[in-house]
């Protein structure tokens, strides 16, 4: 047996990083597609280091020390997860709304006003109205997700066999060569223009599945502002899958 052997260190699923005093989890993850080491803050859950198919753990962890200081400030200024209890704030199509529990055991979700200011009714207990009220949001995004996709598909020429609601961590839309679309729930949370413009961006792949200059001219020739909302998404993203997380 050679006693000077030593084993490769095994890649952990995760390690954790001291930041201000407080433990971070950071989920460690091997992409087969990855060049080099890469460190991200995901639009929801905590921090990801990525590394190549034949990254080694000791040079992975020596790289995430090199960037403790760029980790720190990012999550410093990365948005806060925000609930759907009682007395909580949620924007609906760009609208802040703020939700109030009315303790009724049955009933929908309904859209009121309160001395002026637009507020949400949510029914059932305490314990239950963050997912009562999430699968209200679901269903209307689902209603305004289902009509703008009819329309840009119309326009385009092309059949849509799906719509479907997903709560993505990182993305705002799929589409399949097939014709099934899946979109992010949290849509229906930004201005309504924002939601359009990933209908048609997901549309838009079925003439083109890429995201070449064809694929942009298209998408343009649906939605002529689509500048407006690719802009807001890129500007407010992050906050925005930090609702109902």
């Amino acid at each position: 047996m050679n006693l000077f052997f030593r084993a490769k260190p095994k890649i952990p699923a995760s390690t954790t990083i001291d930041i201000d005093g407080a433990p971070v989890t950071v989920t460690v993850r091997v992409n087969a597609r990855a060049r080099s080491y890469r460190l991200s803050i995901p639009h929801s859950g905590g921090p990801l280091l990525t590394l190549p198919p034949h990254g080694k753990w000791a040079e992975a962890e020596a790289f995430l020390l090199r960037h403790h200081n760029w980790l720190a400030a990012r999550i410093r200024r990365a948005p806060q997860a925000t609930s759907f209890g009682d007395g909580g704030i949620v924007p609906l199509r760009g609208i802040d709304h703020r939700i109030i529990g009315t303790g009724k055991l049955r009933g929908r979700v309904e859209v009121a006003e309160d001395d002026g200011a637009p507020v949400l009714l949510v029914p059932g207990e305490a314990a239950h109205q963050a997912r009562r009220l999430t699968d209200w949001l679901k269903d209307e995004a689902q209603a305004d997700l289902s009509e703008r996709t009819a329309i840009h598909a119309a326009r385009l020429g092309v059949t849509v066999k799906s719509v479907r609601m997903r709560s993505q961590s990182s993305r705002w839309g799929s589409c399949s060569s097939s014709g099934n679309i899946n979109y992010n729930w949290r849509l229906v949370l930004a201005p309504p223009f924002v939601l359009d413009y990933v209908a048609a961006h997901e549309v838009a792949h079925l003439v083109e599945m890429n995201h070449s200059a064809a694929f942009w001219a298209t998408v343009k020739r649906t939605l002529p502002d689509m500048e407006k909302g690719r802009a807001w998404l890129k500007a407010h993203g992050r906050q925005l899958m930090a609702h109902g997380g």
